[in-house]
C-alpha cells in the first residue's frame, strides 16, 4: 500500500496532513509513504525529519498522485490537482463538497475517485473522530482570536476579554454547544467573561451547563432568543454544524445591525457556509472585514493558523484509519468500518453521501451496495 502526502497551498493552509511521527508508525507497519517536497515547510517539519521517519520525498505533486492509491490532503482539492487524479484512487481531504462548485464533484464522479472526508468520518460512538480534535482546536482559538480582535487598533471595541474588578466582564455568545462551542465556552469562562450559549438541544445545554465549575446562561436557539442575546454580546462565536450540510443562517443581517459598534463574529460555521448572513470566507492573510460596524472573522478550516498543533492533532485522529487501511485495504476497511465508511463522498463514480447528493440534485447511492455487502 503507497500512501502519499500533498503539500498545501501555503496562502490557503499551512498543515499538512501527516506528521513525521504519523509517517514513521506507518512506515513501521509495513506501508510505503510519499510526502511531496516541502509539504510541512509551514509546520516547521523539515524533509530530513520525514526521510529520517521513512518517507519517499516526492519533488511534485504528480509524482505524489502517480504513485500512490491513498493520497492525503488537508484543504479541498486544487482544480490541478483534481485533473491528475486517476480511477480507483483514493483522496483523504476536508472536502466540504456541499458548500463546493459543482466542477468538484462532476470531477471527482467523472474519474471514479473514492473521495473521503474528514469532517465525515465517525468512531463507534457515532462522534465526528477527525473533525472532534479540529473543533477542539478551533472553539479554543476562536477566543483567542475574538480577543486580539476587540483591540481599538484591530477594529474592535477597544476591552480586554475577560474580567476584572470594578468592571462588567466581556459577553461571550456562543451559537451551538457542539465540541467547538463547549470548548469555546470552557475558554471564555476560564478567562472571566459571562457566556451564553445557545442551542436547540436541550440535553447539550443541560450537560455543559453541569459540567462547567463556573455557571454560565444557556437557551434555546430560538431566534427570539438569539437577537436578544448577540444585541448585548461583545463577542459571537459561530459554532453550528450540521452533518455534511450547508449551515443554515442563524443569525440574520438585521441582527448584525443590531449589534454593538467593534463586537466581534468568529463564524467558525463558514466551512460549511457559515451561519451569520454577513458572513463570507476570509483567508489567513486577510482575515477580517467589518460590516455594520461588526468585525467578522471567517476563515475556513482556521486551524491552519496554528499548523503544528493542527497537523499533530489530525495525525492523532488519522493513524488509526490509515492503519486499519494498510492492513486490510481500502475496500477491506470500508466493510470493516462503518464509521468510516460514512465519510465516502464519491466512489465509483457515485455520490455515496444523501446530503450531499442533495444539495446537486444527484441520486445517491449506497456504500454497501457498491462494496457488494
Amino acid at each position: 500500500m503507497n500512501i502519499g502526502v500533498l503539500k498545501e497551498n501555503s496562502a490557503l493552509d499551512r498543515r499538512v496532513a501527516l506528521s513525521p511521527a504519523g509517517v514513521q508508525a506507518l512506515v513501521a507497519s509495513g506501508t510505503t509513504v510519499y510526502v511531496q517536497r516541502h509539504a510541512g515547510s509551514q509546520t516547521l517539519f523539515t524533509d530530513e525529519e520525514y526521510r529520517d521517519a521513512g518517507a519517499n520525498i516526492s519533488y511534485n505533486a504528480e509524482e505524489v498522485l502517480n504513485r500512490c492509491e491513498i493520497t492525503l490532503k488537508v484543504s479541498p482539492p486544487t482544480s490541478d490537482e483534481l485533473a491528475v487524479l486517476e480511477e480507483g484512487q483514493a483522496l483523504f481531504s476536508f472536502h466540504h463538497l456541499a458548500v463546493s462548485q459543482r466542477k468538484t464533484i462532476e470531477a471527482l464522479l467523472e474519474r471514479k475517485v473514492t473521495a473521503i472526508a474528514y469532517e465525515l468520518i465517525e468512531n463507534e460512538q457515532g462522534d465526528l473522530a477527525v473533525l472532534l480534535i479540529m473543533s477542539e482546536i478551533a472553539g479554543q482559538l476562536s477566543i483567542q482570536v475574538a480577543a486580539h480582535y476587540l483591540q481599538a487598533r484591530e477594529g474592535g471595541r477597544g476591552i480586554l476579554l475577560g474580567n476584572i474588578p470594578g468592571l462588567t466582564p466581556t459577553s461571550v455568545a456562543i451559537l451551538g454547544a457542539g465540541t467547538a462551542g463547549r470548548t469555546a465556552a470552557r475558554v471564555a469562562v476560564g478567562l472571566g467573561a459571562e457566556v451564553t450559549v445557545l442551542d436547540k438541544d436541550l440535553r447539550r445545554l443541560r450537560e455543559l451547563h453541569t459540567a462547567l465549575p463556573v455557571k454560565i446562561h444557556t437557551a434555546i436557539a430560538t431566534s427570539y432568543n438569539i437577537s436578544r442575546v448577540i444585541k448585548y454580546a461583545d463577542v459571537v462565536i459561530g459554532a453550528v454544524l450540521l452533518k455534511g450540510e450547508k449551515t443554515p443562517h442563524l443569525v440574520s443581517e438585521e441582527m448584525v445591525k443590531q449589534m454593538k459598534v467593534g463586537s466581534v463574529i468568529v463564524d467558525l460555521s463558514i466551512d460549511q457556509g457559515g451561519c451569520v448572513e454577513t458572513s463570507r470566507p476570509t483567508t489567513l492573510n486577510d482575515p477580517i472585514f467589518i460590516r455594520h460596524g461588526v468585525v467578522h472573522y471567517c476563515v475556513p478550516n482556521m486551524t491552519a493558523a496554528i499548523p503544528r498543533t493542527a497537523t499533530s492533532g489530525l495525525t492523532n485522529a488519522l493513524l488509526p484509519y490509515l492503519q486499519n487501511i494498510g492492513e486490510r485495504g481500502l475496500e477491506g476497511a470500508l466493510r470493516m468500518d462503518a464509521g468510516l465508511a460514512r465519510g465516502v463522498c464519491t466512489y465509483g463514480g457515485y455520490c455515496t453521501n444523501p446530503a450531499i447528493a442533495r444539495a446537486f440534485s444527484l441520486k445517491p447511492k449506497d456504500m454497501n451496495v457498491l462494496l457488494g455487502d
